[in-house]
């Protein structure tokens, strides 16, 4: 979603910040204890199976991604699927395919599987790996059905080093808002939308132009949805009730809004891409 140039240049105006404070922030809490557990479970479903289809979020493609799963799979034939490509700006998708590249996946498919596009690649690319695959000694072929899917809960890595890493996966509905706080995610939210000049939450909450201050976008919010509340402040001359905005409530509707790609395409990882090659 895009402005107009004249809102754009009003909205372009201030200035936005150039990192987001993490100070005070726990990432270990915020994602459950079970994941090294699933993770043995998995291997141990391994030698079941004949090649892995790993789905991952598109706005995510880089930093969301288990760096125990590779070792953990051996040398199985291995299919990334990076899925929500409509949620996801890929105007960078060269650099993530070449990033992806030098982590030694080369066969990564983008898909939408609400509008089942590049769905049906994925069945025929994982039967070229399967039938090239130097481990594939089996007497008999299953032809009905020609597979198989065993499907496995989603693992995270079990231990999150970068908070602005558990941020970018929180964005994207891996844990419950409430273990992080809506509000920091809000923040998160509005911080990387501003920097990569995506404005679209101005115009979709009919705002005055672009803010960097997440109090007073979710106080705009709140007002403009009707979550407002009266409370009673207890005054020198007797009690006034005031109007107090929900802030929570405009803050998950704020990170909602963004889940369904209202506020347009987004590259979580463009920090990443934009960095110095891996060695």
């Amino acid at each position: 979603m895009r402005l107009s140039p004249r809102a754009l240049c009003r909205a372009a105006r201030p200035a936005w910040r150039e990192s987001f404070s993490l100070d005070g922030r726990d990432v270990a809490r915020w994602f459950p204890g079970h994941m090294a557990k699933g993770l043995k479970k998995m291997q141990s479903s391994l030698k079941l199976v004949d090649c892995i289809v790993e789905v991952h979020d598109a706005r995510i493609p880089l930093s969301g991604r288990n760096p125990l799963f590779q070792e953990t799979l051996g040398i199985k034939p291995h299919l990334l699927v990076l899925n929500k490509m409509d949620l996801a700006d890929l105007s960078q998708r060269q650099k993530i395919i070449q990033h992806l590249e030098r982590e030694g996946l080369k066969n990564v498919i983008f898909t939408n599987c609400i509008k089942d596009e590049n769905i049906k690649q994925v069945i025929p690319a994982v039967t070229d790996l399967v039938g090239s695959s130097c481990r594939y000694h089996r007497g008999e072929v299953c032809e009905r059905p020609l597979m198989f899917l065993l499907d496995t809960p989603g693992v995270l890595a079990p231990r999150i080093e970068s908070v602005e890493t558990g941020l970018k996966l929180a964005l994207c509905g891996t844990v419950l808002d409430h273990l992080v706080g809506a509000e920091t995610l809000a923040d998160y939210l509005l911080y990387t939308l501003n920097r990569q000049r995506l404005f679209g939450y101005v115009q979709h909450y009919g705002l005055d132009a672009a803010c960097d201050d997440v109090v007073s976008v979710l106080k705009r919010v709140a007002v403009r949805l009707g979550k407002t509340q009266k409370v009673k402040v207890l005054t020198g001359t007797g009690d006034v009730t005031v109007v107090q905005p929900d802030y929570p409530a405009a803050a998950h509707d704020f990170l909602r809004t963004f889940r369904r790609g209202l506020l347009g395409a987004v590259m979580l990882d463009r920090d990443v891409l934009q960095g110095p090659p891996d060695p």
